[in-house]
């Protein structure tokens, strides 16, 4: 593989004005074609196979008002006044009447039709109803129908409008966003001494994410794209675009400065940080696209359109960068005399990453208890973790959407926010199998009211709109979700009864992905000592790979359940409401830290497999190996905390606790675990670290990601420092 990635290297670098013209063509191509296909975003979360996305399905045909998306209009009368007052009364009914002539408006339903006024009658909620699920409505409809509450907002009325039809929080580019590429800039420039250098990596990969966004914005109209789905290819592709271009820009630099022409250079980068980043993109892609077996089609967009863009990333930096090296030539040099040539050509083992590695490995046993110790104190909040998926409770204090959850949870109870739909097909049509099931759901506790069965379009059927007492999101609904499931089949035998609503739909998903959890995390795992034994050729390194790879996911998943579900420092990551951990963040953190995991894992172990192939010198090998590598980990982990950092403060309700576990996770098991942690246990392991049976060794194939040099017998030990 090595010999390829150098003649891809080395084509890149000589034919470097046609590769950038090709990268231009592409770019300008996809981004031409989304701006064609107009494709618009899917946020729908459904599960295939499950009763309540069964039923669903069923009720868009039989009752479209049911099954469609709604939008809420919240009116609340001043200090004093009552909603129920004549001038009040028209000016909502006014209101109504303008809601339902938006695009894809279906009906509306009145506040006296579905009983929706406040105990102290200054509250109202009308609603909105449309044709097909969120992803159906229109920008423009949402938009309308908010300009229609402004002639009861003249009228002296209060008007928020929230509903299905309004997501949690979309997801804006803002400043955040800037200062953590700026701050990345600030660490590529510490790193390289140069703002030549330090521009290629940024340029690269925002090159990158260029080509990524525009190809899933085109696709979206063949295939559901999410918000989230994109927002995470942005934000992992931006993130590893800077580091696998850090990697092997990096490698480059140290080559010019020993002495090789720049095309001779761009080739070996390519050999051998080329190869790394190979491997270290390979798991990535694998662990991500591992999301689509789940079965849940919104998580296996998140996971394909992710890999997608790591895919991207890979390419660019193996073909684009030595393209754009070839046009830099001799400038990437580090002059003579300047901090950067010194580091790049020092032969001794003094610099910061030495220095680190014979501290930790001074004491190994301490240092293996102590970071271990606290990576687990870290991991305790996970113990406590409840999940859900976000819904308008979750937006933004300052939003419409939110401010409509507030007042109806204040004013109507929490459970109105996520009603139930109990769909219930009688055997041989028969009139009284709704009643009865309503009847007997009317007695199970945590419900505040059942409504009256209607009927549909389908002979026979009918549903049962009931209100829970607890809040969509609550242990107390899903129980309850269960409990009528349990129940009420057998009060009208013979007869169908089925739970759905969003409300259930959202549990549901919850459910699946907490039972995916264990077999998902089984397999990555399992990949990752395949992986690592064929790389490594040892048995003690993978197996501790592994565990400390699972050190660095429980800890960052207890600091996430600490911040967004016990609200420690809620204030300070602007989380709006504190309560249950998005469902699919544990699975995601899986997915995509198990990849970074391995990026740093192989980029520094690579190094000190490489100078114990040279030397055989087990301590020795482990300070040579930092002293190389550890300063390119530090940056690389550094930009990838930044940018998954910067995306902590957006609105967006789904992304903003992904960001944040991804950001703590990256911050730990860079240099909690690859810098601190292995290197310690490499030192208690010693030789032994190295060690595999010869007859597996026989039969793994071989895969060499340190390039063309061949240490196939020892070359005599030179001096080191001691360890």
């Amino acid at each position: 593989m090595s010999a390829l990635l150098g003649r891809i290297g080395d084509f890149a670098f000589r034919r470097r004005g046609l590769v950038v013209s090709i990268w231009a063509v592409l770019l300008i191509a996809v981004l031409g074609a989304a701006a064609l296909a107009g494709g618009r975003l899917d946020d729908r979360f459904t599960v295939p196979g499950a009763e309540s996305q069964r039923a669903l399905d069923t009720l868009s045909e039989t009752a479209p008002d049911a099954a469609g998306a709604n939008a809420q209009l919240v009116f609340t009368a001043p200090e004093g006044h009552l909603i129920t007052e004549a001038t009040y009364r028209a000016a909502i009914q006014h209101t109504l009447e303008v809601a339902g002539t938006v695009p894809g408006a279906i009906g509306v339903t009145t506040p006296q039709q579905a009983g929706a006024v406040s105990p102290d009658q200054r509250t109202a909620v009308g609603v909105v109803h449309f044709d097909g699920d969120r992803s159906t409505v229109s920008k423009a409809a949402r938009e309308a129908v908010e300009r229609s509450g402004d002639s009861a907002r003249a009228a002296g009325l209060d008007v928020s409008v929230g509903g299905s039809a309004y997501g949690a929080g979309e997801m804006h580019p803002g400043l955040t966003e800037v200062i953590g590429l700026a701050v990345a800039v600030l660490v590529l420039l510490i790193t390289f001494g140069s703002l030549l250098a330090a521009g290629m990596p940024l340029l690269s990969a925002v090159f990158g994410i260029a080509v990524t966004v525009g190809g899933l914005s085109a696709s979206s109209t063949l295939v559901p794209v999410s918000s989230t789905a994109l927002t995470l290819a942005l934000m992992l592709g931006l993130a590893v675009g800077i580091d696998y271009a850090l990697f092997i820009l990096s490698r480059h630099r140290s080559q010019l400065a020993a002495g090789l022409t720049p095309r001779e250079s761009a080739r070996r980068a390519n050999e051998t940080a080329g190869s790394a980043v190979v491997f270290a993109g390979t798991t990535v892609i694998i662990a991500l696209a591992a999301l689509s077996v789940i079965g849940i089609p919104f998580l296996t967009v998140m996971g394909l359109a992710a890999s997608g863009a790591v895919l991207v990333a890979v390419a660019v930096a193996l073909t684009l960068l030595p393209a754009l090296t070839g046009f830099a030539g001799t400038r990437l040099k580090p002059r003579e005399g300047t901090r950067a040539h010194r580091r790049t050509t020092a032969t001794g083992s003094d610099s910061v990453g030495a220095r680190w590695a014979r501290l930790v490995t001074a004491r190994p046993l301490a240092t293996v208890v102590a970071v271990a110790g606290a990576l687990i104190l870290l991991a305790l909040p996970a113990a406590s973790l409840r999940m859900a998926l976000p819904d308008n409770g979750s937006a933004a204090t300052a939003t419409g959407q939110r401010q409509a959850y507030d007042t109806i949870a204040e004013k109507f109870g929490p459970g109105l926010n996520g009603p139930l739909v109990v769909v219930v097909d009688a055997a041989n049509g028969d009139a009284q199998a709704a009643a009865m099931v309503a009847d007997s759901v009317r007695k199970l506790p945590d419900v505040a009211y059942v409504a009256p069965p209607r009927a549909t379009q389908r002979a026979g059927q009918s549903l049962i709109m009931v209100i829970p007492a607890g809040a969509p999101e609550s242990q107390q609904t899903a129980d309850l979700v269960h409990a009528i499931r349990d129940r009420a089949p057998g009060v009208a035998p013979g007869s169908e009864v089925v739970v759905t609503g969003d409300t259930a739909v959202t549990i549901d998903v919850s459910q699946r992905l907490s039972a995916s959890l264990l077999p998902f995390l089984g397999i990555v795992v399992g990949l990752s000592l395949v992986l690592l034994v064929v790389v490594f050729r040892s048995i003690a390194v993978p197996v501790k790979a592994a565990l400390s790879f699972l050190l660095s996911v429980a800890a960052a998943l207890g600091t996430t359940v600490a911040v967004f579900q016990w609200g420690w420092a809620a204030d300070l990551f602007g989380v709006s409401r504190v309560g249950p951990v998005v469902s699919v963040l544990p699975i995601i953190l899986v997915g995509v830290l198990f990849g970074l995991a391995m990026d740093y894992q192989v980029f520094l172990v690579s190094g000190i497999r490489e100078e114990w192939l040279r030397h055989r010198d087990a301590a020795a090998s482990i300070v040579e190996g930092a002293r190389h590598n550890a300063r390119v980990v530090t940056a690389a982990a550094t930009i990838m905390v930044v940018v998954f950092a910067s995306f902590v403060f957006t609105d967006d309700a789904l992304v903003k606790p992904i960001a944040f576990a991804l950001a703590v996770g990256v911050l730990v098991d860079a240099f909690a675990v690859r810098l601190t942690l292995v290197p310690a246990v490499l030192a208690l392991l010693g030789r032994r670290a190295w060690l595999l049976p010869h007859r597996l060794d026989r039969v793994l194939p071989k895969l060499n990601i340190e390039g063309p040099q061949q240490y196939s017998a020892p070359v005599p030990r030179r001096e080191h420092a001691s360890v």
